[in-house]
């Protein structure tokens, strides 16, 4: 099983930016997905949103469509870290961020139900 550790939430004001890290251990040496989720307030674990996936085969990217020219996706191969950079947020960007593990692909790669190792999640507040 992978662990995943994320970090980088917190409060931020409207039109502010925030990166998230994850950062991946126990990963074998084969293609994975790697993705971020956020479940808003009120919302329950199924609900969680598909926000971008990034796959370590060739680095191409997902997004969804309320952050897509908004957030980023990218990583770091060597460290086994995936990142979220977040520009120009919204209070309706409130959640907690979860980052999402698989080995091979998924046809529905922004399905929750894709994907069996999860963080603990980091609380994102955009407020003013």
């Amino acid at each position: 099983q992978v662990q995943l550790v994320e970090s980088g939430g917190g409060l931020v004001q409207p039109g502010r930016s925030l990166r998230l890290s994850c950062a991946a251990s126990g990963v074998k040496p084969i293609v994975y997905l790697m993705a971020w989720f956020r479940q808003a307030p009120g919302k329950e674990r199924k609900d969680r949103e598909g926000l971008s996936r990034i796959s370590s085969l060739d680095d191409s990217t997902r997004y969804a469509d309320s952050v897509k020219g908004r957030f980023t996706i990218s990583r770091d191969n060597d460290k086994n870290t995936v990142y979220l950079n977040m520009n120009n947020l919204k209070p309706e960007d409130t959640g907690i961020y979860y980052c999402a593990f698989r080995y091979g692909d998924a046809w529905e790669s922004l399905s929750p139900v894709a994907y069996p190792d999860w963080g603990q999640g980091t609380q994102v507040t955009v407020s003013s």
